[in-house]
């Protein structure tokens, strides 16, 4: 999403794939140059977990093609990008039973095909200077599952939630230096947080899924509460 700033006010605006397909080199190169935005946030992604197994190639093409075309438009634009990475980038098993993982932790090993190219994503967002890398994780307000695991742990929340707390890092961009940053709320199950809305919601567990799983990919997110406070 291409954003434009004029002196002391911000100007964005919104652009999807009818304005450009990520996997078109030639075509996000185009809107960019129109554009001519100073910060662009990446938020186009391939997110059915489950699906990209079977469906890869359309998932390494949004994912990493979509994010390598984006970087370099932002490059050429010296537009600064924030990219929307995922808390998939990391193994969370047996050796972290807590999750709590920070944004110097090393990441990978991968659980599934999603976060591998989640995980080259973030090397293809790097490829546009003093890239954002913001890694988080949400969910739509309303759950279509009967179930929800309970053996799962994350820092995840509702996509109205973490849209909040983006708006207000974007309000806020010029002042933040950092080239990865942790936007989630506290740890808990999947379980937890989707009873939170739909209390008849029955505990299920990941070892169903059709796909490998993480256990606790909670992220620590200190520094996002340090930023978030001094802004609130």
């Amino acid at each position: 999403m291409p954003a434009r700033g004029g002196g002391s006010a911000i100007e964005w605006t919104g652009a999807d794939s009818r304005d450009a397909d990520v996997t078109d080199r030639k075509a996000v190169a185009a809107l960019v140059a129109r554009v001519r935005p100073d910060a662009i946030l990446h938020a186009a992604g391939y997110t059915d977990v489950a699906k990209a197994e079977s469906d890869r190639a359309t998932c390494w093409a949004t994912n990493v093609t979509g994010t390598r075309n984006v970087a370099d438009a932002a490059a050429e634009a010296g537009a600064r990008l924030i990219h929307v990475s995922s808390d998939y980038v990391f193994w969370g098993g047996e050796d972290r039973p807590d999750g709590g993982y920070r944004e110097t932790d090393p990441v990978g090993p991968v659980r599934n095909y999603y976060a591998l190219t989640k995980l080259v994503a973030e090397e293809a967002a790097r490829r546009a200077p003093e890239a954002l890398i913001v890694r988080t994780s949400f969910r739509a307000s309303a759950w279509p599952h009967p179930s929800a695991f309970d053996d799962l742990h994350t820092s995840q929340d509702y996509v109205d939630v973490i849209a909040a707390d983006f708006a207000l890092l974007l309000a806020h961009l010029h002042e933040i230096d950092d080239g990865i940053l942790h936007v989630v709320t506290e740890r808990k199950s999947v379980y937890d947080l989707i009873a939170r809305r739909t209390p008849h919601v029955r505990r299920g567990s990941r070892t169903d899924a059709p796909v490998a799983l993480p256990e606790d990919i909670s992220l620590n997110a200190d520094r996002w509460r340090e930023l978030k406070g001094r802004w609130t």
